[in-house]
């Protein structure tokens, strides 16, 4: 009875046991459903759905003349769910009835299997239900647009299972055209140019979108759950395509032709500031020409470029004028254990005037001229270059632009012979872009102008931001130097070291070369290695464009002064600039034709009373040469292009010289010498009969020719 009891009470304790761990089973479940279920359902979604970003479609950079320089093109991957409800619905029937066709239409548009291979990989998918199965990547937009068109495609995703990714690539339509100017916009690295520069405004807002954990790592979205991307803004540009083009083109010749290391040809319109063209060539590995770095915010040292800065510092200073004079000291001159010497020699030309020793670009002059004026206090030659902005970045639109060098007597590597090396362009800093803003200033009588180089922001074609010109100073200098600078880059090209180059141009041009001797890392200045410039602005009456030109050659370049290396390459610019605007610009034609009439060959000749042609004359407000001095009668011929009124004489016992008059002058003269006249024709007289300085005869008949 003992045992028995015994073993009832152990299975009735068993039997509690169980009961009581079926309730907290019971319990906890009931719990962790009512309770917990939002957590713990929440929690599931989050291992299984995930937010993903969608890219916004990048804003595009726009020439100043609407051409795409930098555009975002879509890609599309192609994505089967072999799983959607509409694909196999009826035991697949709609698949089935479509596969073949589709075979072959993917294999006529691919090309990368035949129609059989493209059914097997489609019934495998199928076989597999894979729900996020990947047809194709990289589609191109018209590739897509076909394929929309294909069998069970053009059903719509519910009922084909097609899905389409949609991703971009940056590209760069023109290619090498202002490519580093431009920019890139590359995924995992830093962006550059203007594509850095304006990368916020351009990327615009991602949004996002719910996806579906499935298998094998892929994901499928989630219908309804999607935040839209705010797509980029657009960028126009002050960059003009085809002046662009002509700028690249002339610099890439020349880079060929001398086999020189890198190169930067900038145009600027000289009224706003706008650069209209940036090229920047690097030679590469294969001798070729890549836009591999922005040359053109590069500081460097200018060499003879810089004496402009250093001329307006001594006139605005009134230390110099033009007129004053220095020696040359035959090219060569020593200063405190150092030899300052010319680029060029200048046989013949050694005492000359200020003006000359800037149009021959000599060193020794200008160093003398600093270093008699400025020794004493050297910080007013580098006030005078920090008014001009010189030691400051020049603030365009491009991330990276080098910070230039003025050095002062306070800074550690000033020296004996700093102020006279600075005064031709060595132990400074400065780029080339710093170095056209000076020259831009001269040209826009003055006026200092921020160099820009995008025109506005725009947001689905509505203008969110116009760009205009900025003005640095208001005014740089005095008008008296103005007019003096003017005058030394003018006779740089008239009868300096551009003569040559511009010697037959029809139209004027003012400018400044440069040669630059470069250091090469340890090796020093033993590889000869030179750097050459020309910098100007055209036409020089009427500024429309202010260009420079920087070249840095290979060492011992048998080609290597600015005149000969930069200096073609500014005129080709330059030559084909005037030849598209001639047919544009108004002010361009009255340059072009003041310059044609100046060189017009035809003859005229007139003759009369003094008194009427020089009424005639003030009334036409033509402009001529008097050399009459009481004389009744005058002459009006052209001598030099110029016209000329010269005095008459008249004997009163000769036949008068009456070519050139009208007939009532004619007639007044040869009457009063009792001449008989015979009057041909009508206008002013050709020709007469009886040559002039014939002795006079009585009752004798002269027959006039008129024209």
């Amino acid at each position: 009875m003992d045992l028995k009891r015994d073993i009832l009470w152990r299975v009735y304790m068993c039997f509690l046991g169980i009961v009581l761990i079926g309730l907290f089973v019971l319990g906890k479940a009931f719990y962790i459903q009512r309770v917990q279920g939002n957590y713990w359902r929440g929690l599931s979604d989050s291992l299984h759905q995930k937010f993903v970003a969608l890219n916004a479609e990048r804003g595009t950079i726009y020439s100043e003349d609407g051409n795409m320089l930098s555009t975002s093109i879509p890609y599309f991957n192609i994505y089967i769910d072999f799983g959607a409800d509409g694909l196999r619905e009826k035991n697949g029937k709609r698949f089935k009835e479509n596969v073949d066709s589709l075979s072959i239409c993917l294999a006529n548009l691919f090309k990368d299997q035949n129609a059989v291979a493209y059914k097997r990989e489609l019934l495998q998918g199928y076989r597999n239900s894979d729900r996020y199965y990947l047809l194709q990547k990289n589609l191109s937009f018209e590739q897509y647009k076909t394929l929309r068109s294909f069998p069970l495609v053009k059903l719509g995703r519910n009922k084909s299972g097609f899905i389409t990714e949609v991703n971009s690539k940056r590209l760069n339509p023109f290619g090498l055209l202002a490519n580093r100017t431009i920019g890139l916009a590359r995924a995992n690295a830093q962006c550059v140019g203007l594509e850095r520069t304006y990368d916020t405004l351009l990327k615009g807002e991602n949004g996002s979108r719910l996806v579906r954990y499935m298998a094998a790592g892929t994901y499928i979205p989630v219908e309804g759950y999607e935040i839209e991307p705010e797509n980029g803004k657009d960028v126009l540009t002050t960059i003009n395509v085809n002046i662009q083009d002509i700028a690249e083109n002339a610099l890439l010749k020349m880079l060929i032709e001398n086999e020189c290391e890198h190169g930067t040809a900038i145009v600027m319109e000289t009224s706003t500031g706008k650069i209209r063209a940036m090229a920047n060539l690097g030679r590469q590995s294969d001798g070729s020409y890549w836009e591999d770095l922005n040359y053109a915010i590069h500081a460097t040292e200018p060499g003879s470029t810089f004496k402009l800065a250093t001329m307006l510092s001594l006139l605005e200073d009134k230390e110099v004028k033009l007129t004053d004079h220095v020696n040359l000291e035959n090219g060569q001159w020593n200063i405190n254990r150092r030899t300052v010497y010319d680029a060029e020699k200048h046989p013949g030309e050694q005492d000359v005037t200020v003006k000359k020793a800037f149009e021959v670009s000599s060193n020794v002059g200008m160093a003398k001229l600093v270093t008699n004026n400025y020794s004493k206090d050297p910080q007013q030659f580098i006030d005078r270059l920090k008014k001009l902005h010189l030691n400051q970045v020049t603030g365009v639109d491009l991330a990276g632009e080098t910070q230039p060098i003025v050095k002062t007597p306070k800074s550690k590597t000033w020296s004996a012979t700093t102020l006279p090396w600075m005064a031709f362009g060595y132990e400074v800093l400065v780029s080339p872009l710093q170095t056209l803003t000076l020259y831009n200033a001269i040209a826009n009588n003055g006026t200092m102008l921020k160099p820009y180089l995008v025109d506005n922001i725009q947001s689905g074609g509505r203008v969110e931001k116009q760009n205009k010109p900025v003005v640095i100073t208001e005014k740089i200098c005095s008008e008296k130097t103005l007019r003096d600078l003017k005058e030394c880059v003018e006779g740089v090209c008239i009868e300096g070291t551009a003569k040559t180059l511009f010697k037959n141009s029809l139209y004027k041009v003012a400018g400044k070369t440069g040669t630059a001797l470069v250091a090469n890392g340890s090796r020093g200045y033993a590889d000869h290695i030179y750097q050459s410039s020309f910098v100007g602005y055209f036409p020089a009456d009427h500024p429309q464009y202010t260009c420079i030109v920087v070249i840095k050659n290979k060492p011992f370049a048998k080609k290597f002064l600015g005149a000969s290396v930069a200096g073609p390459v500014f005129k080709e610019v330059s030559d084909k600039l005037m030849s598209l605007e001639t047919n544009q610009d108004k002010v361009m034609m009255a340059a072009i034709n003041e310059t044609m009439r100046k060189k017009d060959s035809a003859q005229y000749y007139y003759s009369g009373k003094t008194k009427d042609i020089k009424h005639v004359m003030q009334e036409l407000q033509v402009t001529y040469k008097d050399s009459t001095t009481k004389a009744d009668w005058a002459k009006m011929y052209p001598s030099n292009y110029e016209a000329v009124l010269n005095e008459k004489s008249i004997d009163q016992k000769m036949v008068p010289d009456v070519k050139g008059m009208g007939l009532k002058d004619a007639l007044s003269l040869l009457e009063e010498r009792n001449i008989k006249v015979v009057a041909k024709g009508i206008g002013k007289v050709k020709q007469q009969s009886i040559q002039p300085g014939t002795v006079l005869t009585k009752n004798e008949t002269l027959t006039l020719e008129l024209n």
